[in-house]
């Protein structure tokens, strides 16, 4: 697909989303959540599902979840709309409960449409559900911090998923936190490995430094398995001849 074509497309599939009234969720919802970020980006991140904010705003991960998944990336020198972000279902579960057996069958469809349409190298999951949807019978204490292929059901069969825990979870726990924090160091990594199962061997390029770019493409700094750090250990203009996360 064309970007203009992917941007149609999810579009379309965002329509639907924001009419939904396949589940029980619709009743009680105030605005659905498709999600929302670069098209020709090769992430995906996956949470569970909207909270209090989120179905306020109709964007995903806008509260203090979102917040704390900003700061992971930004550990990353990645931005929120060179990802893109979405949720296993797209409408609030009353009260923040988990979803639903059933809710989660009913957005199925959505979700593995965006996933055909993204095409992603790389599904980073947020969270037990997530989690559940692409490695079926992981447990998280045991999965965090790994990759390993998608369940094929899932619609991005070409892809890897890299689990985390959900940045709510790390907002309860500081031992989760700063076990994520070092889970997202591995990402870019993980991006590299997933790419090369993708394409022959010789059609990988050798890592190189090189200028900053949008994440939409792949990583090639030779700092891509650095260890992440909270922000408040990263200073704020990083020195020159550091390598960043870069991606082309």
């Amino acid at each position: 697909m064309t970007h203009a074509e992917r941007v149609a497309a999810l579009e379309v599939v965002a329509s639907e989303v924001r009419a939904c009234t396949r589940c029980r969720l619709h009743e009680t919802r105030t605005l659905a959540v498709p999600g929302e970020g670069s098209p020709d980006t090769e992430v995906v991140f996956v949470g569970e599902g909207p909270g209090f904010n989120e179905d306020r705003q109709g964007r995903p991960f806008v509260g203090r979840a979102g917040d704390l998944l900003t700061k992971f990336l930004a550990t990353l020198r990645w931005k929120r709309d060179e990802v893109f972000i979405t949720n296993i279902v797209k409408c609030r579960p009353p009260d923040n409960r988990d979803p639903e057996a059933d809710e989660i069958a009913a957005c199925a469809p959505y979700l593995k449409r965006q996933l055909e349409i993204l095409d992603p190298a790389l599904i980073v999951t947020l969270g037990r559900h997530s989690l559940g949807r692409f490695m079926p019978g992981e447990r998280i204490s045991q999965a965090h911090g790994t990759i390993r292929p998608v369940d094929p059901e899932s619609g991005a069969t070409s892809a890897m998923a890299f689990a985390l825990y959900h940045p709510a979870a790390a907002l309860r726990t500081p031992d989760i936190e700063r076990t994520s924090y070092a889970d997202v160091a591995r990402i870019p990594a993980a991006l590299l490995e997933s790419r090369a199962r993708r394409e022959p061997a010789e059609a990988v390029p050798v890592p190189v430094p090189v200028p900053a770019t949008p994440v939409s493409a792949a990583i090639t700094s030779s700092a891509a398995v650095a260890v992440a750090a909270p922000p408040e250990t990263i200073p704020d203009t990083p020195p020159d001849p550091e390598p960043d996360f870069t991606l082309f």
